[in-house]
């Protein structure tokens, strides 16, 4: 009797529906237990992974539900800074979105990474009912998806390729401007002190699929002259410089690589794509070679190649998301200084080099309501002053400056790149910020210390004590 019911208990234990039910008690608990803001991450694919890294190294949390067990047990052995739980299960199910967190007030939003269209207009559906307050930040591919999508309110990335084609463009004509924005999200290697810019000329594009159309256009729109290779360009008739066939030295020498400025391997291959960049480096090694990389697993080979810029698809859109989470206001900010490249070279370069030089930013906003920073609300409704300059000094000696440069300050419908010392905050502003994750540290305790903050302000240092205040503020 006693073998018999250790044996029925093994089997219950062992049953998939028992551990499923038991790994979802053990998900929801540890989502529960989660107070911070966090994101949901639907997916955990080479964008989900890359986002969740992301999110670990500015400290912020993220839930994943992926249909893929493997992908799970890969979430579980990661050396993340923060929780991250994960469960394996269909997304689009309510029950596993409400064991997520969804209904929460701390839920920021929820990311679709699925790659399957249908599930994640679902996802959109269920979060509009279960949360509709949370954001919604997808990518689509599909026209009618996306229409779908926006009518719901989510977000729509633009395509990982065509930001890309955009970026290349800005190297090529604004080099400033790209400088800033590799600078903003991380890339590697990357320093205000040396603008990352390439040289006008003849381009070599291998590879007219989805990202070399985009590449085509954008070059095309800035005026450079490109030469595509490719073995299906029989029916492209808007391609006007051509050389059909693959990316062969002898086709590569066709196209004038040579004596080009540039190349650009574009195709679906890893493979295809580094033996390209191989054989350009050989023909020509002053070019400057631009590499796309589909798979993330191939990371160290495409180190290796040391190429001038590697395009990897699912690392664009990991950091367009995050910027988006950590900012939406960071894409304003680059609209409005694409406009005014002038007032990029004169004014924010300058202060971005003076205060945070050449470490490592960290972007971050700052919303004046009493969710973030209630003292600060307090104070201000109590008909206290503070200015823009008033955020960055250090609590310790009011008269030095933190590493820390405000960039923009969005007020309803108003708009103030880079405000003035003297500019005055109001509640409800939010405020864009870059500096050190050393600066932000010591301003987000700053701005929870009422005193503190009034000595920021006025310079003065408050008495603390109850009797002391009384007395104070006793009429004379």
């Amino acid at each position: 009797a006693w073998i018999y019911a250790i044996g029925t208990i093994f089997s219950k234990i062992q049953n998939p529906h028992f551990v499923l039910a038991v790994a979802q008690a053990r998900f929801a608990r540890a989502a529960a237990r989660i107070n911070d803001p966090f994101v949901i991450i639907c997916g955990f694919g080479d964008t989900g992974s890359l986002l969740a890294r992301g999110l670990s190294d500015h400290h912020m949390t993220g839930v994943v539900i992926d249909s893929d067990a493997e992908r799970i047990k890969a979430l579980n052995l990661r050396d993340y800074d923060v929780a991250m739980p994960g469960l394996e299960g269909d997304a689009s199910v309510p029950r596993n979105l409400q064991d997520a967190g969804i209904s929460r007030p701390n839920c920021r939003g929820v990311v679709l990474l699925t790659g399957d269209e249908d599930v994640d207009l679902k996802i959109a559906v269920m979060t509009r009912l279960l949360n509709p307050q949370a954001e919604v930040i997808c990518r689509s591919r599909e026209r009618s998806h996306e229409e779908e999508l926006k009518s719901l309110g989510s977000v729509i990335l633009a395509d990982p390729f065509e930001t890309f084609a955009r970026e290349l463009g800005f190297a090529l004509h604004q080099p400033p401007l790209h400088t800033l924005d590799e600078w903003l999200v991380g890339a590697r290697g990357v320093t205000l002190e040396r603008l990352v810019s390439y040289r006008r000329g003849t381009w070599i594009l291998v590879g007219y699929g989805r990202m070399g159309h985009w590449l085509y256009r954008s070059l095309r729109e800035w005026g450079v002259h490109v030469v595509v290779v490719d073995p299906h360009l029989d029916e492209t008739p808007e391609v006007e410089h051509r050389v059909v066939g693959l990316g062969t030295r002898a086709n590569l020498i066709k196209a004038g690589l040579e004596q080009a400025a540039g190349v650009v391997t574009a195709t679906d291959s890893d493979a295809d794509n580094l033996a390209v960049l191989l054989t350009s480096r050989d023909l020509n090694p002053n070019a400057h070679l631009i590499v796309r990389q589909n798979n993330h697993e191939n990371e160290l080979a495409f180190n290796a190649a040391s190429a001038d810029l590697i395009m990897q698809p699912s690392l664009v859109t990991a950091r367009r998301i995050l910027l988006r989470l950590i900012s939406p206001l960071i894409d304003e900010l680059l609209e409005h200084l694409e406009q005014n490249p002038e007032y990029l070279t004169d004014t924010v370069y300058p202060q971005l080099q003076q205060r945070v030089g050449s470490r490592d930013p960290a972007l971050w906003t700052v919303q004046v309501d009493s969710g973030q920073v209630p003292v600060v609300v307090d104070y201000l409704a109590g008909g206290g002053t503070l200015t823009a300059v008033d955020l960055t000094r250090d609590g310790r000696n009011r008269d030095t400056l933190l590493a820390c440069v405000p960039l923009l300050l969005k007020r309803g419908e108003e708009r103030v790149i880079m405000p003035a010392a003297s500019y005055p905050i109001s509640a409800g502003d939010e405020i864009l910020m870059c500096s050190t994750a050393a600066a932000k540290r010591r301003i987000e305790a700053n701005l929870t210390n009422i005193y503190t903050v009034e000595h920021l302000a006025t310079g003065a240092v408050p008495p603390r004590a109850y009797a002391m205040r009384r007395l104070q503020s006793a009429p004379r």
